[in-house]
């Protein structure tokens, strides 16, 4: 009997430790996978923005001293960061993120509009931008809220109907700064805001794209201390609201 028992107990231990093998390795994998999905996914909307602005430059024969020339240093910078913090060890990424610095809302939303205003047009729709209070401060990592809301834009822009319009507002409210792109997509189908924020979850007609955008947003906005919510209007459209503690401009 004492055999028979030290034989079971022998067969369960190398039976869990297989499973335990089997599922760390099942997690690493799939850590791995989103972790390339979100790279894959930043690297192709800084290289979209990269290629519209030198579009414009070249079509336009524009001056790259100009606005236009800005938008495409500020996105060939923000590639060669990319690509920097992703051959970084992960411990190092998460620190650098972890930290949290104060910076101007208006000065924020205008990057966020110069690109914005270049995507817009070739999806064609109309882009329209509230005016900023210049006084309001927020804090967070600043890279990855523009980021954030750069996603936000482009699914705004991907999905708003025909002749209307995307709105983007930034303000105060109580102790809060809520950042709210408004779009005209006709509303979102039952169920859709419980699982529009997992990985590559679409729920839309047009299914181009990995389905990354709005969960790199989201947990962008949560490593800055913020929150990413979405309004159903239905039969309209949606308004994702970023919302992020508020900073006094001593701060």
């Amino acid at each position: 009997m004492n055999r028979c028992l030290d034989n079971a107990i022998a067969d369960a231990v190398t039976e869990f430790s297989y499973q335990r093998d089997s599922a760390a390795a099942a997690k690493l994998a799939k850590d791995n996978n989103e972790r390339l999905g979100y790279f894959v996914h930043e690297l192709r909307n800084l290289l979209g923005t990269t290629a519209l602005a030198f579009t414009a430059a070249k079509v336009g024969n524009l001056n790259l001293s100009g606005a236009t020339g800005t938008i495409l240093e500020k996105s060939i910078f923000n590639l060669s960061k990319l690509i920097d913090t992703s051959l970084d060890d992960i411990k190092e990424i998460g620190r650098r993120e972890g930290e949290l610095l104060s910076f101007s809302l208006s000065a924020f939303i205008a990057e966020a509009q110069a690109s914005g205003e270049l995507s817009a047009e070739k999806s064609g729709c109309k882009f329209k931008v509230q005016a900023v209070d210049t006084d309001l401060q927020i804090s967070g990592n600043r890279p990855l809220l523009l980021a954030a809301l750069a996603n936000i834009l482009q699914n705004a822009f991907k999905f708003t109907q025909e002749h209307t319009e995307v709105v983007l507002s930034a303000y105060a409210s109580a102790d809060r700064i809520r950042i709210d792109v408004t779009d005209h997509c006709g509303g979102l189908p039952p169920g859709a805001e419980q699982s529009m924020f997992l990985p590559f979850s679409q729920s839309g007609k047009n299914r181009t794209g990995a389905g990354l955008g709005l969960t790199i947003a989201k947990q962008s906005v949560v490593a800055s201390g913020g929150n990413l919510s979405v309004h159903n209007v239905p039969e309209v459209g949606c308004i994702f609201t970023i919302s992020l503690p508020r900073r006094s401009v001593a701060a």
